[in-house]
């Protein structure tokens, strides 16, 4: 399907050998994921030669050892890139030295980031993890140097120069400026020092914290009536309880799992209001009101009034449509458990599932069949190819390349372009594996010194079901959404092709980084678009289009009250960044903010919050992905409802909103797309029509 099944073009050939070494043993990227292939591909992963290289083909990488050896390396030229800087006189060459500098740098700490939580082995982890350490603690050290910042001032003060950059080189000169101002740059040694000192330590608290987050709790068995226990994992008189269990249809189990998981534990209260304070510590020092508004700076948002803002308008659309949907889940409570009939957090989750598969009869079970792995993955090859030019070619791997024998290499190539990146594929679990879905980046692309292009790497991470034998991986309707919702980020690594890495990519402002993601999900839920891939893998039948409607409808059951969990989420994430020091303990701010947003009452004893892990990766930013669905849902109706696959309507969203990575302020990539400026009031009612149920679904199905 595609391009995945044409002859490469002799043409397309000669750019790519001439460019760089390109495997020829390509294949079509379907076929890469199914059962025969994966059983096959050890074997061939060698090549002819069987050469051995290190992860992701750093050569130093072939043992936990190489992360000292490629930390070195990487400080060694950072040391040198800082000298050049400091003696070059003012010009465009100076922000390139600076994006040398942050290349050589990212290289080893983007790569260790991801092999720190994914290797398989636990060397590997903790080498990656001391790599991860030692690189973030020289860039505070870099983003507090006088004399480096002094080079970049002389450049930004001189005004012939700087009319005569382009806009792009302009902004990432402003960017990395901004940088060294939010490290505290213009402030004593003393209080630079503390600066660092404080940033490196809320790095320490953001590991300890996360490790926590995951951490199962313990509980004696015989506390736990007997016939609920054998749905928890048993450890000597102890039952280990990691998870919410949200969809066991048991009401006790589901109440257990909640009140024992979300136990407090004192040892990560502390972590997390450590972690708080020295977040507020920093931005102040620094010149900022709260960390949040330290955090907001360069959004879309800009500042948190325009957050609070968006949060209480959208609350208030969304008020009464929850009322209902809590409603709904009552009365279906009480259908099946008339005993207990009060709606607790534990049911949400559970009955409006109950409700979408009773009004719109749907049973994952009956979807899986028509999503197999590789049927998915054409099928994005396929939406690709016509929308964009791209196609997506499986390539064998050299020996130690990869980290599991199951990853896949994918090579993303252009129809006129040639190769524009690499994709790495860890889509099946394994024991250690994290239990998320995500995209990290290894390598950030930019033009190179020599004019060279150096192509981004990126790994996308999923938590799949290894296939049966005899039968392919089958995804779920949520599966096949994560894995559109996670091909989005690698579109955007790959064609976000700016001059300079610092900017490249997903390298944007948090609530504009999701939007590509966010995109990829309309185009999921759309039957002209699954009507391409989705074929029952044993007859080959297409899967029926009232099947899609159904599906797509069911989303909408409850998703009032869905929205508004998140929006309480994202309020407690302002609260706990705000103004400080807090007025209550984060403990009584979650039981006000529950009761006042949410609307479910709190429970006793427990402190969801220590279970909140985004206040890491997403601190003060956690209404990225609210904002980012309202850009998403304005660009889907507008430009794409019509015809998902309009090719100028491609080119156009890749020219407007992919091209420019974070080289240019997120609000003006959206003005271009949607030829306007959208406000706080067209963000919220983008997302409250998406609500709205389709009018000729609900009467065919009645």
């Amino acid at each position: 399907l595609g391009g995945c099944r044409r002859a490469l073009p002799a043409v397309l050939g000669r750019a790519l050998r001439g460019r760089r070494a390109v495997s020829t043993s390509w294949c079509p990227v379907g076929s890469a994921f199914d059962a025969k292939l994966q059983q096959q591909q050890p074997q061939l992963r060698g090549g002819a030669a069987g050469r051995e290289t290190g992860l992701f083909g750093v050569p130093e990488l072939s043992c936990p050892e190489g992360f000292q050896e490629a930390q070195d390396k990487a400080l060694q030229e950072s040391e040198q890139l800082v000298q050049k800087a400091c003696s070059t006189p003012p010009g465009p060459e100076t922000v390139m030295i600076f994006d040398q500098l942050s290349d050589s740098l990212c290289r080893v700490a983007d790569l260790a980031d991801f092999v720190k939580v994914a290797h398989p082995d636990c060397e590997f982890r903790e080498a990656a993890e001391e790599a991860c350490r030692n690189i973030g603690t020289v860039v505070e050290k870099l983003n507090t140097d006088i004399e480096l910042c002094q080079s970049l001032r002389r450049l930004l003060a001189d005004e012939v120069i700087m009319n005569s950059l382009d806009p792009e080189t302009r902004r990432v000169a402003e960017l990395f400026m901004f940088d060294f101002e939010i490290s505290g740059i213009h402030l004593d040694e003393e209080k630079r020092k503390k600066a660092v000192d404080l940033n490196v330590r809320i790095l320490d608290l953001c590991n300890e914290f996360l490790i926590g987050t995951h951490l199962p709790n313990k509980i004696d068995k015989h506390v736990l009536p007997e016939h609920i226990r054998y749905n928890f994992t048993a450890e000597g008189n102890y039952l280990q309880v990691a998870g919410l269990h949200a969809d066991c249809p048991d009401d006790l189990v589901r109440e257990a799992a909640y009140k024992i998981f979300l136990h407090s534990n004192a040892q990560q209260l502390r972590r997390l209001e450590e972690l708080l304070a020295n977040r507020n510590s920093l931005a102040q020092l620094v010149g900022y009101d709260t960390f949040a508004h330290r955090a907001l700076q360069g959004t879309m948002a800009k500042n948190p009034e325009t957050v609070r803002q968006f949060l209480e308008k959208l609350s208030d659309q969304l008020s009464k449509r929850t009322q209902e949907d809590f409603e709904m889940m009552t009365k279906m409570k009480m259908k099946l458990n008339p005993h207990n009939s009060t709606l607790m957090p534990w049911d949400h989750p559970y009955y409006s599932g109950v409700l979408r598969a009773e009004r719109y009869n749907i049973d994952p079970g009956l979807y899986c069949p028509f999503f197999s792995l590789g049927a998915c993955m054409e099928g994005l090859n396929s939406l690709f190819s016509r929308l964009l030019g791209i196609s997506l070619y499986a390539e064998q791997t050299k020996r130690g390349e990869i980290w599991s024998e199951d990853v896949r290499k994918l090579a993303v190539v252009h129809e006129t372009e040639g190769l524009l990146g690499y994709i790495y594929c860890d889509f099946f679990q394994r024991p250690d594996k994290p239990h998320q879905d995500c995209h990290f980046t290894v390598r950030g692309g930019r033009l190179r010194e020599n004019g060279e292009y150096q192509l981004p790497v990126v790994v996308l991470m999923l938590s799949l079901p290894h296939s049966a034998r005899g039968v392919p991986t089958l995804l779920s309707p949520g599966m096949m959404e994560n894995l559109f919702h996670e091909m989005g980020h690698a579109m955007h690594s790959m064609l976000g092709r700016t001059r300079y890495q610092h900017v490249t990519g997903t390298r944007c402002p948090t609530d504009f980084a999701e939007v590509p993601s966010i995109l990829m999900e309309y185009f999921a839920n759309d039957y002209r678009v699954v009507n391409q891939f989705a074929r029952h893998y044993k007859t080959g039948q297409p899967l029926p289009k009232n099947m899609v409607s159904r599906l797509c409808e069911s989303k909408k059951v409850c998703a009032a009250a869905d929205m508004q969990l998140q929006v309480f989420y994202a309020v407690l994430d302002q609260i706990y960044h705000g103004k400080h020091p807090l007025k209550k303990s984060t403990t009584e701010i979650l039981k006000e903010t529950q009761e006042k947003v949410y609307g479910l009452p709190y429970v006793p004893n427990t402190a969801w919050q220590l279970r909140f892990s985004h206040l890491v990766g997403y601190g003060a930013k956690y209404y990225s992905y609210l904002m980012s669905r309202a850009v998403a849902s304005m660009v889907w109706k507008q430009c794409f409802a019509q015809n998902p696959f309009d090719r100028a309507m491609g080119e156009r969203y890749r020219r407007e909103m992919l091209a420019h990575g974070g080289g240019k302020e997120p609000i003006l990539m959206v003005q271009g797309m949607l030829q306007k400026s959208p406000s706080v009031e067209d963000f919220v009612d983008a997302l409250v029509s998406d609500l709205d149920h389709d009018f000729e679904t609900f009467i065919m199905d009645s």
